[in-house]
């Protein structure tokens, strides 16, 4: 069985890579070649741009795929460039969706694969909306063999997951903690959220690849797990052996003096409280299970982290917004 994987050293992406590194799929990379990741010795890599369409085309010419994979489509644009690629090239071509297109607000917290898609919040979710509807159609009409799948908050060993940081990602949020500087969380910090460790999220993904009954289907794959975030900043500090000094802030208030796109990140995803059903996904793959609990997967990338300067990015502009919106809560506590 051949694969190509468009991306493949991203944070989903790289998971699902070293897994296929161990078993017996023939496995091509397409990508920059941009990254540092360490990717296996017996892994093929294409260098060539996506985006180039002409190139790639010529680069993967003769070459025929039992599956390909798109980690990185987010526009209707780059679909119908796929089409043109991989029509006729590929038995099955999976791509990359997110969770965070199902309805918002949530008309239930129990979500399946057949709630509704629409976010009015978050531009991001409606794009990746209409690429699913664009595939399905392909699907239809040209027999396009498609299989869309749907992540949720997916981390790995190099990023801590959050409700709210910056544009360097977590690095800055820890520092705080470590400092002892008080951390924004949104809402009361209840809302119930689930996680997943991308090591898990590869069980699954691999499980719908080559699968028949995964064709012209849909399927999120998550942790079974349900935490809040108050337990998931627990968790951080606790790896970091550290006291968690919480900032409640509404996730509406944060959503309108930020310059960090929290009204989609916010209101259109992380703010609900969601709980995700996996029964369709282990109805197709049966032996999907995660293993990785939550406080297990932070632990363990808290630690990678402090031992890895690379992922220290320092992000003073979060951190003065931190800062400002604290104590401008705090002087409009003392006026009431």
């Amino acid at each position: 069985m051949k694969a190509l994987l468009i991306g493949g050293t991203g944070t989903i992406s790289s998971a699902i890579t070293r897994a296929l590194s161990k078993t017996d799929w023939e496995v091509y990379l397409l990508n920059r070649g941009n990254t540092s990741a360490d990717i296996p010795e017996n892994i093929n890599v294409i260098t060539g741009d996506i985006n180039d369409e002409a190139a790639v085309s010529e680069k993967l010419k003769g070459m025929e795929f039992d599956v390909v994979c798109q980690f990185i489509g987010f526009v209707p644009e780059q679909i119908e460039r796929d089409f043109r690629l991989f029509n006729g090239k590929t038995k099955q071509y999976i791509y990359i969706s997110s969770a965070s297109a199902y309805h918002k607000p949530v008309a239930s917290y129990t979500i399946t694969e057949g709630t509704t898609l629409a976010n009015p919040y978050w531009e991001y979710s409606r794009n990746k909306i209409a690429c699913e509807e664009l595939l399905m159609k392909y699907y239809r009409e040209n027999g396009f063999n498609v299989t869309i799948v749907r992540p949720s908050h997916t981390y790995c060993e190099k990023s801590i997951p959050l409700g709210v940081h910056g544009k360097n990602g977590s690095w800055q949020v820890i520092k705080r903690m470590i400092e002892g500087k008080p951390v924004i969380i949104h809402g009361d910090g209840t809302s119930l959220w689930t996680i997943t460790h991308n090591s898990d999220f590869a069980k699954g993904f691999i499980g719908l690849m080559g699968n028949p009954h995964a064709i012209g289907e849909c399927f999120h794959i998550t942790s079974s797990e349900t935490v809040t975030w108050n337990q998931i900043y627990k968790a951080i500090a606790n790896a970091l052996g550290v006291e968690l000094k919480p900032y409640y802030v509404s996730s509406e208030f944060l959503a309108s003096v930020s310059d960090y796109d929290l009204m989609g990140s916010l209101i259109g995803d992380k703010a609900e409280s969601v709980v995700f059903d996996n029964s369709k996904l282990k109805n197709v793959v049966p032996d999907y299970r995660t293993d990785v609990r939550m406080e297990q997967g932070i632990r363990a990338t808290v630690e990678y982290v402090l031992a890895h300067e690379e992922c220290q990015q320092d992000d003073p502009d979060f951190d003065s917004w931190c800062d400002r919106v604290i104590n401008a809560l705090e002087a409009a506590k003392k006026m009431i």
